[in-house]
C-alpha cells in the first residue's frame, strides 16, 4: 500500500494555539486522536509526527506537523516527503483559507498560494504547487482588520463553538480524499448545504 503524507499547517507554541492560523495543525491532531494513533514524536524534519493507517485494510498515513514558524514549513515538508519516501501527489496540506466562508471546507490540487505563506513555501521547498491541499475556510476579517493580523488572533467565542464540527469535517475531508479520490471528495464536500 502507498504512504500518504498529511501536513498541518500552523505556528508552533502555546502562544499559536488557538489561532484561525493554526486550523491546520488542529485537524491533523483530531485525525491522530480519531484513530488513536498515539502520541507525537519529534521528527529529525522539524516536524512533529504519528504513523498508523486510518483504516485496515488501508495505506499508512504519516501525519505531521512542521515545527518551524508558518513561513518556513517547506523544509519540513520536503524533508518529510524524502524521508518517508512520499511522492508529491500523495501530499495533502491542510490549511486555514480566507478565501473560503467560515465552516466551510474544499479540497484541490495546485494553484495559487492566495497570499498565504506556509503554501509559498512549501511549494518552494518541493518545487511544484501540484499537491492535494484540504482548504479548511476561516473567512474573511470584519472591516478594515488586516488579514495577518486576523489569522493570528484565536477563534472567537462564537466560532470556538463551531470549532469542533469545523475540525470533524476538515479530519473527513482528508479521509476521504485518501479513500476515494480527489473528484468523489469534491463531489462531497462542495456540494450545496442544505
Amino acid at each position: 500500500m502507498d504512504t500518504w503524507l498529511v501536513v498541518g499547517l500552523g505556528n508552533p507554541g502555546p502562544a499559536y494555539a488557538g489561532n484561525r492560523h493554526n486550523v491546520g495543525a488542529m485537524v491533523v491532531d483530531e485525525l491522530a486522536s480519531r484513530h488513536r494513533l498515539g502520541s507525537f514524536k519529534t521528527h529529525r524534519s522539524r516536524a512533529r509526527v504519528v504513523e498508523g493507517r486510518f483504516r485496515v485494510p488501508g495505506p499508512k498515513v504519516v501525519l505531521a506537523v512542521p515545527l518551524t514558524y508558518m513561513n518556513v514549513s517547506g523544509g519540513p515538508v520536503a524533508g518529510l516527503l524524502s524521508y518517508f519516501g512520499v511522492p508529491l501527489e500523495r501530499l495533502v496540506v491542510v490549511h486555514d483559507e480566507l478565501d473560503i466562508d467560515a465552516g466551510l471546507v474544499r479540497l484541490k490540487v495546485g494553484g495559487g498560494e492566495g497570499g498565504h505563506n506556509g503554501l509559498r513555501s512549501i511549494s518552494q521547498s518541493v518545487g511544484s504547487k501540484d499537491y492535494h491541499r484540504v482548504r479548511v475556510g476561516i473567512g474573511r476579517p470584519p472591516g478594515r482588520q488586516d488579514p495577518a493580523d486576523y489569522v493570528l488572533r484565536d477563534f472567537g467565542k462564537q466560532e470556538r463553538a463551531e470549532l469542533p464540527f469545523l475540525l470533524d469535517e476538515a479530519a473527513d475531508a482528508v479521509e476521504a480524499l485518501i479513500d476515494v479520490g480527489l473528484l468523489d471528495a469534491q463531489q462531497r464536500f462542495h456540494a450545496p448545504r442544505p
